[in-house]
């Protein structure tokens, strides 16, 4: 790919989890851990409670569904704005599920986005078909191995 096409990310995970002995055991240590990109506030992230982790800090499959709604979001308003359909309201409330396996792993088997758009001007039609052209184009979508499912809603104010 040229120079143009490609866009590369970085970002530093750091532990924060060593209470003292680091991984001497499965109970020895935190899950805690922090996110940092260059000029932006750090995100701080663990475990889900279920592998240890606290309840109160981001996890990893938290955010990988909150991207893939957040990708497919962005795109859904840039084809709105293109269209001339004037979306004055847009809420997704997206379920990942996650299957555990056998040998410890585990894999999202389907998330489902649920977006409830709000539309002042416009084709609600057509702006119940542009979601599918959303996830045509979304880069988190395209990068998943498990299906994803779209609920959406448009209603006109």
């Amino acid at each position: 790919m040229g120079q143009n096409n490609e866009h590369k990310y970085s970002s530093t995970v750091e532990w924060m989890g060593n209470l003292g002995s680091g991984t001497s055991s499965y109970t020895s240590y935190g899950r805690d851990y922090k996110v940092i990109v260059a000029d932006k506030p750090p995100l701080l992230g663990s475990a889900d409670p279920h592998f240890r982790g606290d309840s109160s800090r981001h996890n990893p499959e938290d955010l990988i569904v909150s991207s893939l709604s957040a990708c497919h979001m962005l795109f859904y308003l840039h084809l709105c704005a293109a269209a001339k359909i004037n979306v004055v309201e847009y809420r997704d409330n997206p379920v990942g599920t996650m299957i555990l396996e056998k040998n410890g792993g585990g894999r999202f088997s389907e998330v489902v986005l649920r977006p409830e758009v709000k539309i002042s001007t416009g084709d609600p039609e057509k702006a119940q078909q542009l979601h599918h052209k959303a996830h045509e184009l979304c880069f988190i979508a395209n990068s998943l191995n498990c299906s994803v499912n779209i609920e959406a809603t448009v209603n006109s104010v």
